[in-house]
């Protein structure tokens, strides 16, 4: 299927460039809902294309969801379930395929599938990465297999300086797709010196839903004073800790504040980017893609980081950028980390991928789907590593959100359950999961769980899990942070 040339009428195939950003919450972005953090140039790419409004991982963890979007499989399939594991080069990408179409591609940035293995992979012609996280300053990348180079500067410019390298390279007459994975705003928070001080008229208070808890599973209050809780370490801006006196609320503004930070500097990136696809004439035909791997939690319910299926875990900002597609568009349907792949292939008029879970939103975006889906299952397995978010399965429907938390054994589930209704508590205040007068819900709700994960393959036979061994209260071994 070549949608993009023969159903648009335009012979020329797209470009796609793809920025994929690390831990960054929908709500850090302006058009979609910050009250602090302006990002005109993202903004842009939302009042000139789509704003997605629902739009979500499928494992709220960064290599995990990567490995979603390249693959269009949930985790137990492509096979990358944690962040130590490397990506399997045999499976099918999008990059394969937009590469057998004749597309020349490149990865730019932070990849995050391999802990340490900085090389060349598979699918794309030209690849720029490093081992681990990264460094918001001065990081080692190795320039497409050619060793490790130290590269001074800040990373999100740096990283941008790369891409418009690439760009301004003689690509021929092939169409081109460049993914740039930016290390922001991934912790631990370093803004670059002229956003240090962006926020600190801003006053930001723990949320109210961390002291509303009564009605939670235990394990949530288990993890307040851990690595993953609001009275922890805060990635290291909290030097003694535990605190959870009035005044340790301080450090949290400032980690706050230091994570918006390091989102002014790529959106400064974006307005880059933009500017050179418009001044070089290929803006409107390349489809820009901005997206997160997965939300982020910044006090809700308690909790920092991620991994867990409530809302500003597994929430992120997907903003593109297509005139073909329409311009001043919204779309309020649930779009899921997998359905990229299945999308850029339509858009490139590659060769679709076979037996993949996600779906393509183009004809969505386009002129509307009345078959698209209206539930959907969040997943996460126990991490030893990690050991302060338990087994998670999860629902989430258009109104709905039933989360169970398997004990990995058989046995019955490790920790209570939780219910949300997420039209009239979007902020998942009261968990309805024990009351009675929702109990043929829940019972609705989990056999319709168990049908959605069948779906995707997990079965009472296949899906596997770690042992859910409880939350520990040790700190994380300091090379894996």
């Amino acid at each position: 299927m070549v949608w993009a040339a023969e159903k648009a009428g335009d012979s020329q195939r797209p470009n796609i460039l793809f920025v994929l950003c690390d831990d960054l919450r929908p709500d850090a972005v302006g058009c979609l809902g910050s009250e602090h953090v302006k990002t005109p140039n993202i903004d842009r790419l939302a009042e000139e294309g789509i704003l997605f409004h629902n739009s979500f991982c499928t494992t709220s963890l960064c290599s995990p969801s990567r490995a979603s979007i390249l693959t269009g499989l949930y985790a137990h399939t492509h096979g990358v379930t944690n962040n130590f594991t490397e990506f399997p080069d045999e499976t099918a990408t999008f990059p394969k395929r937009l590469q057998d179409a004749g597309y020349e591609t490149a990865y730019i940035g932070k990849y995050h599938m391999g802990e340490d293995n900085d090389q060349p992979r598979a699918g794309f012609d030209w690849f720029v990465t490093h081992k681990g996280q990264g460094k918001y300053f001065d990081t080692e990348f190795n320039i497409n297999g050619q060793g490790s180079q130290l590269m001074k500067g800040y990373y999100t410019h740096v990283v941008t300086d790369m891409a418009l390298d690439w760009l301004k390279k003689d690509h021929g007459d092939k169409p081109w797709c460049l993914m740039i994975g930016q290390k922001a705003p991934h912790s631990f928070y370093f803004p670059e010196p002229k956003y240090e001080h962006a926020f600190d008229e801003v006053e930001v208070k723990y949320p109210a839903t961390a002291f509303q808890l009564d009605d939670k599973p235990k394990w949530i209050k288990e993890r307040l004073y851990t690595w993953h809780g609001i009275y922890g370490p805060l990635f290291d801006w909290r030097k003694d800790f535990p605190d959870d006196s009035p005044e340790g609320v301080q450090a949290f503004e400032d980690m706050v504040h230091a994570y918006w930070g390091t989102i002014l500097s790529v959106d400064d990136s974006m307005g880059q980017l933009y500017d050179y696809l418009e001044k070089s004439g290929q803006l409107d035909n390349t489809v820009i893609v901005f997206m997160g791997d997965n939300g982020l939690l910044e006090g809700e319910d308690g909790m920092v980081d991620k991994r867990t299926a409530h809302e500003m875990s597994i929430r992120v900002p997907l903003v593109v950028r297509y005139p073909q597609l329409g311009k001043g568009k919204s779309v309020d349907q649930q779009i899921l980390t997998v359905d990229m792949a299945p999308t850029l292939i339509e858009l490139a008029g590659a060769k679709p991928m076979e037996d993949i879970h996600g779906k393509s939103w183009a004809k969505l975006a386009k002129t509307g789907d009345d078959d698209w889906r209206t539930a959907w299952m969040y997943y996460y397995n126990y991490e030893k590593q990690f050991p302060y978010t338990p087994n998670v399965r999860a629902l989430r429907t258009d109104r709905w959100k039933y989360i169970r938390y398997p004990h990995g054994d058989g046995s019955p589930d490790r920790h209570m359950a939780e219910l949300y209704d997420l039209k009239n508590d979007p902020g998942e205040t009261i968990n309805l999961a024990e009351k009675p007068e929702h109990a043929s819900r829940v019972s609705q709700l989990r056999k319709e769980l168990t049908e959605v994960m069948a779906n995707v393959g997990l079965t009472e036979a296949t899906d596997k899990m770690p042992l859910d061994e409880g939350i520990g209260q040790e700190l994380p071994d300091a090379k894996i942070r």
